[in-house]
């Protein structure tokens, strides 16, 4: 079943000309699950996405990462140059995002109209054929190329930085 939140990302991608293409499956709330599910078929990469804010809470960070890399917080700080970074609560993910637990996902972006949100994608997703993300929730994952990912977070209008973990 398609959610209004789902919509408004078909048709912002559609005007801005962007394919993509919907697999849909039952909710999902991992990696591990949407592998178990075979989504994708193995063709293309499906990203990590996590939700980060520093420790008072001014900066956020949207994380999007091959499925198979672990963050690496300190790491990350350094790179970043932030202070210590924390998982944000379920809260700010909906306050800034518009997004419920488990349906994290660059798309998220659209809801966040004063680009508060930083976004940092992974440079190993550049060759991937395409990417799975979730359409804003969780019972679809939605392909698309890594240019065209690019052109949708920088016609946001998002902070965006490429990193290497």
């Amino acid at each position: 079943m398609e959610t209004e939140n789902r919509q408004k990302v078909y048709g912002l991608l559609r005007e801005m000309g962007i394919p993509f293409s919907v697999e849909e499956h039952p909710p999902v709330y991992t990696i591990e699950e949407m592998q178990k599910l075979s989504i994708g078929g193995g063709e293309g990469e499906i990203v990590k996405n996590l939700f980060l804010r520093d420790n008072k809470g001014r900066r956020h960070f949207l994380v999007v990462l091959q499925q198979d890399k672990k963050a690496d917080l300190k790491a990350l700080r350094q790179l970043i140059q932030s202070t210590p970074l924390s998982f944000a609560s379920e809260e700010r993910l909906m306050k800034y995002l518009g997004l419920a637990k488990g349906a994290v996902t660059p798309l998220g972006i659209i809801h966040d109209s004063q680009h508060q949100v930083e976004v940092l994608l992974d440079e190993d997703l550049q060759s991937a054929s395409r990417i799975g993300v979730h359409p804003n929730d969780n019972t679809a994952t939605l392909w698309l190329s890594w240019d065209d990912l690019i052109g949708f977070i920088t016609r946001m209008g998002n902070p965006l930085r490429l990193i290497r973990l």
